[in-house]
């Protein structure tokens, strides 16, 4: 996938130690996660944009294409899925959701992919999650199977690259 998108109001480009102050503050918003310093944040992106450049993908920084103020990330992760069948993830600083800045920006995430040659993605959503759930249906994508992790209840939903933009990967 190119390390680059845009649309009509972002610009999404692979996540780096640049982005660790806003990354910071978007884990600060989630109180289950624990938070920790610049530094190590940094070298946390850092070591993953190096492994988005060595497996072909990764996560984007999201930003206002008009400010470039960032706003969130949008990518593909193999937490819970395979490096060829990818999990669509994405997360906005509370400030930017209802905007449609999430479906943008896995429109054009799960677009590239397809286009890249990776045949189905997948996406996986605490049930409590409305707001993902109507991004995941604006995108087309289908519930396949309800499983539970550290007490969690999670949808697994998918979705396959449309006739003709899939290409074997190689």
């Amino acid at each position: 996938m190119p390390p680059e998108l845009t649309t009509d109001r972002l610009r999404l480009r692979l996540r780096d130690g640049s982005d660790a102050k806003w990354s910071l503050e978007l884990i600060a918003e989630d109180p289950s996660q624990d938070s920790r310093p610049l530094a190590e944040e940094r070298e946390r992106l850092d070591t993953r944009r190096r492994a988005a450049e060595e497996a072909g993908y990764g996560i984007y920084a999201i930003e206002l294409a008009d400010t470039g103020e960032p706003i969130g990330y949008c990518g593909l992760v193999t937490r819970r899925a395979t490096p060829a069948q990818p999990e669509l993830a994405y997360e906005l600083l509370r400030r930017h959701v209802g905007n449609g800045y999430a479906t943008e920006a896995a429109a054009a995430v799960a677009d590239a992919a397809f286009e890249s040659g990776i045949p189905v993605l997948w996406a996986i959503v605490g049930r409590w999650n409305a707001p993902s759930f109507r991004v995941l249906e604006k995108l087309g994508f289908t519930p396949s199977r309800v499983t539970g992790e550290d007490g969690k209840v999670l949808v697994w939903l998918y979705k396959k690259a449309p006739r003709g933009r899939h290409r074997a990967r190689g």
